[in-house]
C-alpha cells in the first residue's frame, strides 16, 4: 500500500524570540502542529522554504546541498545565550538532488551550495520539533531552498508547483514567513499595544484568498490579486514573509488549504495553514 500524499503546512514563526516565549498562544499551536507532523504525518524528509532566503538571482534558485548543516544565526542585538542555541539536524545530498532534478524538469535552473539553516527554520522548528521530546524528527533529514530574488509572485507559485511531487515520496514541504511582518511600524511605535487595522485586514484577506472559491488556478488567481490591495504593502513592506505562502499554493495543486490558527498582533499576524489532508 502507498503512502498517502503528505501535506504543505505555511507556518508563521515569528523571530527567534518564540524558542523562549512559552506563554505566547503562538508556541502552543507550533507543538500542536510539531505533534501532527511527527505522530500522523510521519516524513522521511522535510523540504523547507524560509523567509530569509533568497536567491540573488530571479530567475534561478539555490539549493542546500550539505550532510551536515550548520546554524545561522542572522539575527542582530538579542542575548548573548541566542548565540549558543543548537539544533541538532542534518542534510541530504539525495534529496537535494531530487529537488534539483525536479527544478529542471520544471525549467528552473537551481545551483547546489552548502549553507547553514537560517534562523527562520531552526528557532522556530526548536519548537515545533523539540530535541529531545516526543515531537522530534528523528533521523529526518531536513533541506532549505531557496526562494528566488525579487517579488514576482507567479514565480514562487510555480517554484511551488515544481516540487509537488514530492508530496507523493513521503517528503514534507515546508515554507515558514509570517501572514501580516511590518517590523517598521513595530520599531516606529514600540509603545504601540493594540492592533493594527491592515494587520486584521490583510490576514482575512489572506486566509479568504486561500480557502475561498477552488483551489487550482482560480485559487492561483486570488493569491496573484492578493499582493495588489492597497493594505498589502502596509501588511508586507517587502514580500519576503509573504512570497512562502504563494510557494505553499504552488505545491499543494488543486488540494484545499485551511488556515488552522491566527493572532493578528500588533503589525504581525500569526497565521499558520495546512494544505491537503492528514491521515493517521
Amino acid at each position: 500500500m502507498s503512502k498517502p500524499r503528505t501535506p504543505v503546512y505555511f507556518l508563521s514563526t515569528g523571530g527567534p524570540n518564540i524558542m523562549y516565549n512559552k506563554t505566547h498562544p503562538a508556541y502552543t499551536q507550533l507543538i500542536s502542529i510539531g505533534r501532527e507532523i511527527t505522530t500522523q504525518v510521519r516524513p522521511r524528509a522535510v523540504v523547507v522554504f524560509s523567509a530569509h532566503w533568497q536567491s540573488p538571482s530571479p530567475s534561478s534558485i539555490l539549493v542546500n546541498t550539505s550532510e551536515s548543516v550548520p546554524l545561522i544565526y542572522d539575527f542582530y542585538n538579542f542575548p548573548a545565550h541566542y548565540y549558543e542555541e543548537k539544533y541538532p539536524h542534518r542534510g541530504s545530498k539525495e534529496v537535494a538532488g531530487r529537488v534539483m532534478k525536479l527544478l529542471g524538469e520544471a525549467g528552473i535552473k537551481s545551483e547546489g551550495v552548502e549553507r547553514g539553516l537560517d534562523h527562520g527554520i531552526w528557532s522556530g522548528f526548536k519548537v515545533l520539533f523539540e530535541p529531545g521530546s516526543e515531537r522530534e524528527l528523528k533521523d529526518v533529514p531536513i533541506v532549505q531552498v531557496s526562494m528566488f530574488g525579487g517579488e514576482d509572485v507567479e514565480s514562487h507559485m510555480r517554484l511551488g508547483r515544481a516540487v509537488e511531487k514530492l508530496r507523493e515520496e513521503g517528503v514534507l514541504v515546508m515554507v515558514t514567513g509570517m501572514t501580516v511582518h511590518n517590523l517598521r511600524a513595530f520599531r516606529n511605535n514600540r509603545e504601540f499595544k493594540g492592533v493594527y487595522p491592515f494587520a486584521e485586514s490583510f490576514d482575512e484577506a489572506l486566509r479568504e484568498a486561500v480557502e475561498g472559491g477552488e483551489p487550482g488556478e482560480e485559487r492561483n488567481d486570488r493569491m496573484v490579486k492578493l499582493v495588489e490591495r492597497d493594505d498589502a504593502r502596509q501588511a508586507h513592506p517587502t514580500f519576503d514573509h509573504l512570497l512562502p505562502i504563494h510557494i505553499s499554493v504552488g505545491a499543494a495543486g488543486n488540494d484545499k488549504g485551511k488556515r488552522l490558527w491566527t493572532l493578528p498582533e500588533g503589525s504581525m499576524a500569526w497565521g499558520q495553514f495546512r494544505f491537503g489532508e492528514v491521515t493517521a
